[in-house]
């Protein structure tokens, strides 16, 4: 377990690109089989992944770095699956896993597995968790299932497909906001005009990316903006006061999960792009 404490607007002005990327950038998520995960006191989210090849991996943390038994106890988490067909065991129930298929498991779950189904193809299960108080029920979500919303325009260079699994008109949860974005062939950007929001953080998960692409990731306050240099499969920490948004040398997909004060999607505060610097 990795651990990334909060930092201020005035400290990220300060930092260079080795301590930005040290501060915000989570490089690694698969490694066979293991379950790599980063703790960020920015609204207590754990990022992680798991990638069973022969084996099958459990969900668990030490009782040092998350305060309990087991790791559901007092948390809750979405996962989705961002490899080959795999399966998620919780509590002795079944769900198989399809590429881009959702999770959700709420609090008090006890014993929660990982498994490919073919070992030569094996599945890339990519989860963000955060603190719970209300047990709400295991819910899969297929990609087939959720529906689409369509947005920007390729005149713009930013049309895309939003999925949203986890949220207050989808499958509910405590605080967990999460779902998938798909942009199309020949478009580059991501949520720009771009936003911030006080009330709620969120973590950027970029993949579908070719060996020698990269997204450029765009941070920090609006009137002093940062950036962070991405490639496939990596996510990066976005506080509250930051914007995120991003540009690709092509069409990539990400997933967003947000966590907070409160699940309303729209709850955000625009920035006007004349503001930007």
């Amino acid at each position: 377990m990795q651990i990334r404490h909060a930092v201020s607007p005035k400290e990220t002005k300060g930092m260079d690109t080795t301590q930005l990327r040290e501060q915000f950038l989570i490089e690694s998520l698969f490694v066979p089989e293991q379950l790599t995960m980063t703790y960020s006191h920015v609204d207590r989210f754990i990022v992680g992944g798991v990638l069973p090849v022969q084996e099958s991996v459990k969900l668990e943390a030490s009782k040092q770095d998350i305060g309990e038994e087991y790791f559901l106890n007092r948390r809750e988490i979405g996962i989705i699956n961002v490899g080959a067909k795999g399966t998620v065991f919780v509590d002795g129930e079944t769900y198989m896993m399809e590429f881009r298929d959702c999770l959700y498991i709420g609090l008090g779950a006890k014993e929660v597995f990982f498994q490919s189904e073919d070992a030569s193809s094996p599945a890339k299960f990519y989860f963000n968790s955060c603190p719970a108080h209300k047990a709400y029920p295991t819910t899969k979500v297929a990609i087939t299932e959720a529906e689409p919303a369509h947005n920007g325009q390729l005149s713009s260079s930013n049309e895309r497909t939003i999925y949203k699994y986890i949220h207050t008109a989808g499958v509910h949860s405590c605080q967990l906001v999460m779902g998938m974005t798909l942009l199309k062939p020949n478009n580059m950007w991501n949520t720009m005009p771009c936003h911030t929001h006080l009330r709620r953080s969120e973590v950027y998960f970029y993949f579908d990316m070719p060996e020698d692409g990269a997204v450029f990731h765009l941070m920090g306050e609006p009137e002093e903006t940062r950036h962070v240099v991405m490639r496939n499969e990596q996510a990066v920490i976005s506080p509250s006061w930051s914007i995120h948004s991003g540009v690709g040398t092509s069409n990539y997909t990400f997933i967003w999960g947000m966590a907070g004060e409160n699940q309303e999607f729209g709850d955000m505060d625009g920035v006007a792009m004349r503001d930007l610097k």
